[in-house]
Parts: structure tokens; C-alpha cells; sequence
């Protein structure tokens, strides 16, 4: 029951850390766990979950920002689009 609260507390804590990230940081944040969490994955099926969760984080890391850079130029463009430019 000790191993339930104590999960449950963690995960609460962890999610309401991200309330005042920004856009950005949480597209980071999400490739970087996703990433992370693939290359754990792949690496326990080729012998090493730590190499293959570090190497999957860098690369979801590097993944989040540029979907976040994706995403900021198509709502500026949008923007530029409703104003007529």
C-alpha cells in the first residue's frame, strides 16, 4: 500500500510541474520521456536499456524542439494568414 501513496504522490508532483512550463519546454520534456522510454526498449532487447535510454533521450530531446520549432512557424504562419499579409 506504502508503494501505491508514494507512486501516486511522485506521479501528482510530477504532473503538476509541468503547469508552468511553456510551450516548448513541454514538447521537450515529452520527447525527451518518450525517447527515452523507446530506447530503454531497444536497448533491453539488444543488452543495454541504459545505453538505449540515454541515446533515445538525446534523439527525443532533438526531436521535441524541432516539432516545437514545426509548430511555431505553422501558427505564425496561420497568424500572418488571418491578417492578411
Amino acid at each position: 500500500m506504502l508503494k501505491i501513496t508514494t507512486l501516486v504522490l511522485v506521479l501528482a508532483l510530477s504532473l503538476s510541474g509541468c503547469a508552468e512550463m511553456t510551450d516548448t519546454q513541454r514538447r521537450a520534456g515529452t520527447g525527451t520521456v518518450a525517447g527515452a522510454a523507446g530506447g530503454a526498449a531497444i536497448g533491453a532487447m539488444a543488452g543495454n536499456a541504459g545505453m538505449g535510454a540515454a541515446i533515445g533521450a538525446g534523439v527525443g530531446l532533438l526531436g521535441g524542439l524541432i516539432y516545437d520549432q514545426n509548430q511555431k512557424a505553422y501558427e505564425q504562419g496561420r497568424r500572418d494568414g488571418q491578417t492578411g499579409r
